[in-house]
């Protein structure tokens, strides 16, 4: 048994005075499961930790100091975007100066896919985990020193302080024989964490994650975490999970955030036929790719409970989508909605504006693209290259030749336009983006659509109505900047 501890760290990403004005917040606060994970999978080992969430807590700067200070643990980990890497950074700083002996981890997606660079950069960070956590971090903290040699997926400085890396790990985690994670870990859950608005019927609800990867490689993507491999939960161990969470938590709605929930039609099949049989008084929602949908499978989902589907359409240019991502066939994708619809399940569009070779032509044919599809919901996010992605190099190789780009790590949220492709400019995108939606809600179905949510998810309208104001300010905000932003650059 080791006399090791950790404690966990989900950071916020920007000053704590700016989240209660952050909109992202109170549109959707999904808890860090994989932290829950990684904290379960260490507890069965016998390993003391604790999470901290900064993101649902803003204000925990003080409830790490007080950690630090009272339970004194040899390691503190980091879980970031690349948003919140530098605010994880910060806080490694914070940390060391309380407790000057603590070693700092970091891992997921941002710095699995820089590695080494991110030590050669950071001298506040002592260990990066690149891929999956739990193994790698039950292996350092189970070491008799902190020469991590032998940990596969570790990134570490050698005895003479050179950056090593141990490559990635060879074998992978079987996911069922991994704990659920751990839940009470998470201050306030399920309270303290909301899916986003007009996204669910009844409260409480969760968020789920039932497999990791993802098989395909489109170019927007960063894959360094899981890379294309494809892992899933058998529909044994799901409906074991989703019981354990309606029976502790009350839990009456999931939506799983699987990247390729229905990839195995089979496991979903047979989730769902348990459902039938043994009926939990749940719902949930996913997300699918078109063309691992059948009318068959669809019925299945529905009478299991299934409230609604979220595809990746992406673009509504084939074109454009051509250059992006596999299968880039827009009329399955119809033929596809058209069934999700006809099974009696809603429908959300995830879409992206200001991919390399968009224009605005591409952006006009995508908006009458989504305007003639039956979807009931649709997000439009502001295309951000992430390191890791295929697109990412492409940009970085390519220059001015595929745009401008503005690489600031805490801007690199997917609300900010921080890449321009070539022939166009950042007010016009802006203006382009807001007139996407402002006439996706003058549709007079679409309107009636959210007036039927009074009765379909009476929680998204409490909450709507409850921060109403923000969402104004937000709305004049946003376009004040960019009056401003059209007036400095004439």
């Amino acid at each position: 048994m080791t006399s090791k501890t950790i404690l966990l760290v989900h950071p916020l990403g920007y000053s704590a005075k700016c989240a209660e004005d952050d909109i992202s917040r109170k549109a959707n606060i999904m808890p860090p499961l994989g932290l829950a994970s990684i904290s379960a999978y260490l507890t069965e080992h016998e390993i003391e930790n604790d999470i901290i969430d900064c993101y649902a807590h803003p204000e925990a700067d003080g409830l790490i100091e007080e950690y630090l200070l009272e339970k004194k643990p040899s390691h503190i980990g980091f879980s970031c975007t690349t948003s919140s890497f530098f605010d994880g950074e910060r806080l490694a700083r914070m940390a060391k100066k309380i407790s000057p002996g603590i070693k700092t981890v970091f891992g997921g997606v941002h710095v699995s896919s820089l590695a080494t660079k991110i030590l050669e950069q950071y001298k506040s960070i002592d260990f990066v985990i690149v891929g999956e956590g739990e193994e790698a971090l039950r292996e350092l903290l189970c070491l008799s020193n902190d020469q991590p040699g032998g940990v596969e997926g570790m990134v570490f400085r050698g005895a003479d302080g050179a950056v090593m890396f141990n490559g990635v790990r060879k074998q992978l985690l079987e996911l069922d024989s991994l704990p659920f994670p751990d839940y009470s870990k998470l201050a306030g859950f399920p309270s303290a964490y909301t899916l986003p608005i007009f996204n669910y019927p009844a409260v409480p609800n969760a968020s789920f994650l039932s497999s990791r990867g993802c098989p395909y490689a489109c170019s927007y993507c960063d894959r360094s975490v899981f890379r294309r491999t494809f892992r899933y939960n058998s529909a044994e161990y799901l409906y074991k999970h989703v019981l354990f969470l309606k029976e502790k938590y009350g839990i009456r709605h999931l939506n799983f955030y699987d990247d390729q929930f229905t990839f195995n039609r089979q496991r979903v099949a047979d989730f769902c036929a348990m459902v039938i049989e043994k009926p939990l008084g749940m719902t949930f929602n996913c997300a699918a790719r078109a063309e691992h949908l059948d009318f068959e499978l669809l019925q299945l989902m529905k009478a299991a409970g299934c409230w609604m589907i979220s595809l990746g359409i992406e673009t509504g240019d084939e074109e454009l989508l051509a250059a992006h991502r596999q299968n880039p066939d827009l009329v399955m994708m119809r033929e596809k909605i058209t069934l999700i619809k006809k099974a009696g399940i809603r429908v959300k569009g995830l879409l992206m504006m200001g991919l390399p070779g968009e224009s605005e032509a591409s952006i006009r044919r995508s908006q009458k693209y989504v305007y003639s599809l039956p979807i009931d919901d649709f997000n439009l996010a502001k295309f951000t290259p992430f390191p890791g992605s295929p697109v990412y190099k492409q940009i970085k190789d390519g220059g001015e030749l595929m745009g401008t780009f503005d690489e600031d790590w805490e801007k690199m949220d997917c609300m900010q336009f921080q890449f321009i492709p070539r022939g166009m400019k950042r007010e016009r995108l802006e203006e382009l983006f807001i007139d996407f939606y402002r006439s996706h809600f003058q549709r007079p179905r679409v309107l009636w659509g959210y007036v039927t949510m009074i009765w379909k998810s009476p929680d998204s309208w409490l909450r709507f109505l409850k921060n109403f104001s923000s969402f104004i300010r937000f709305a004049f905000t946003n376009k004040r900047r960019n009056e401003e932003t059209a007036t400095e650059t004439k």
